[in-house]
C-alpha cells in the first residue's frame, strides 16, 4: 500500500500532545443465520447487548483460562452470539507463558468493557462491542461474537497468506500499539487476535490488561504508527479518559494508561525524526 508522505508539521503536532503528560472465541455450533463478521457495531449493538434477551448460556472450548461462556440472544428478530464473562480476582502472583511472574495480576470483566470503550475513544475498530450485564446473577461483561473468524494462532497454522498482505501487516501494528497501550499481559498470545471472514483483525480478551505500569511493554516492536490514531491520541484528554474509563479502570489504572499514551506519542516522534515520515507512518486504507 502506497502511503502518501505528508510534510514535517506532525512532528510538531506530536510534540505538542506531549505537553501535560507526566511522571477465544473457540468452537463455533450453528445458530440462525447471521452476517458475517461483525454484524452490529456502535450504539446499535450496545442496545441489543444490553436488552435482547438471553435464551441460552454455555460454556465451549476455549484457549482461556477465564472460563468464558456464549450467550445466544434475541430481541425477537435477531439472534446474535456473545461471550459472557464475571470473573473479577486479583493473583497474588502469576506467571506468564515468557516465564515472567507478575504480582498482583487483576483479571477483570471490567478491563473487557474499558479496552472497548478506549478502542470507541481512538476509533480504531479493533475490539468488539461490550457492556455490562447482569447475566444468571451474575454481573460481567458481555461483548459481540465475531462471527465466521478464525484466530491469528489458526492463520498461521494454516499458512493463508492475507489478500493484501501490506494492509494485513498495518492492522498487526494497529494491534500491537493498542496491547502496549493498555499493558496486555496476553501479548504473546495470538489466539487472542481474531482475523474475520473479510480479512479485518479484531483484539479480543483484554481481561487481563490495564496494568498500573507507566512504561510500553516492548518498545522495540513499535515500528509503524497508523496517523489517526496518533491524531486521536493526541487529542485526547486526561480529562475525557478518565470519564470514559473511570467506571472500569482504578486511580492507579489511569495514571499509568496516560503516560504510556504519552510515551507512545513521544515513540512515534522519536521514530520519524531518526527514519523519516514514509517509513513510520501510515494512513487508513
Amino acid at each position: 500500500m502506497k502511503i502518501a508522505v505528508r510534510p514535517i508539521p506532525l512532528l510538531l503536532a506530536l510534540a505538542t500532545a506531549l505537553a501535560g503528560c507526566g511522571s477465544s472465541q473457540a468452537g463455533q455450533p450453528a445458530v440462525a443465520p447471521v452476517p458475517s463478521g461483525l454484524p452490529l457495531t456502535g450504539a446499535e449493538a450496545e442496545r441489543f447487548l444490553a436488552t435482547a434477551e438471553v435464551v441460552d448460556l454455555e460454556k465451549y472450548e476455549s484457549k482461556g483460562i477465564t472460563h468464558p461462556r456464549r450467550a445466544i440472544l434475541s430481541d425477537g428478530g435477531l439472534t446474535l452470539r456473545a461471550v459472557f464473562k464475571d470473573i473479577d480476582t486479583t493473583h497474588d502472583r502469576e506467571q506468564l507463558s515468557t516465564g515472567q511472574w507478575l504480582l498482583n495480576l487483576r483479571d477483570s470483566f471490567k478491563h473487557e468493557i474499558a479496552a472497548y470503550r478506549l478502542d470507541q475513544l481512538l476509533g480504531l475498530g479493533l475490539v468488539p462491542p461490550c457492556v455490562e450485564r447482569r447475566v444468571e446473577g451474575n454481573i460481567g461483561s458481555l461483548c459481540l461474537w465475531i462471527e465466521g473468524s478464525m484466530t491469528e494462532a489458526e492463520r498461521a497454522r494454516a499458512k493463508t497468506v492475507p489478500p493484501n498482505v501490506a494492509a494485513y501487516n498495518d492492522q498487526m501494528h494497529d494491534i500491537k500499539l493498542f496491547m502496549q497501550l493498555t499493558w496486555d499481559t496476553d501479548y504473546n498470545n495470538v489466539a487472542n487476535i481474531l482475523v474475520g471472514p473479510d480479512w479485518k483483525l479484531y483484539k479480543v480478551d483484554s481481561s487481563r490488561a490495564f496494568r498500573q505500569t507507566e512504561t510500553l511493554r516492548r518498545e522495540e516492536a513499535l515500528t509503524r504508527f497508523r496517523r489517526s490514531t496518533l491524531q486521536a491520541l493526541e487529542s485526547l484528554t486526561r480529562e475525557s479518559l478518565d470519564a470514559a474509563l473511570g467506571p472500569w479502570l482504578d486511580k492507579r489504572q489511569l495514571e499509568g494508561l496516560w503516560t504510556r499514551r504519552c510515551r507512545l506519542l513521544e515513540l512515534a516522534r522519536e521514530r520519524v525524526a531518526d527514519q523519516g515520515e514514509a517509513a513510520v507512518l501510515y494512513d487508513d486504507p
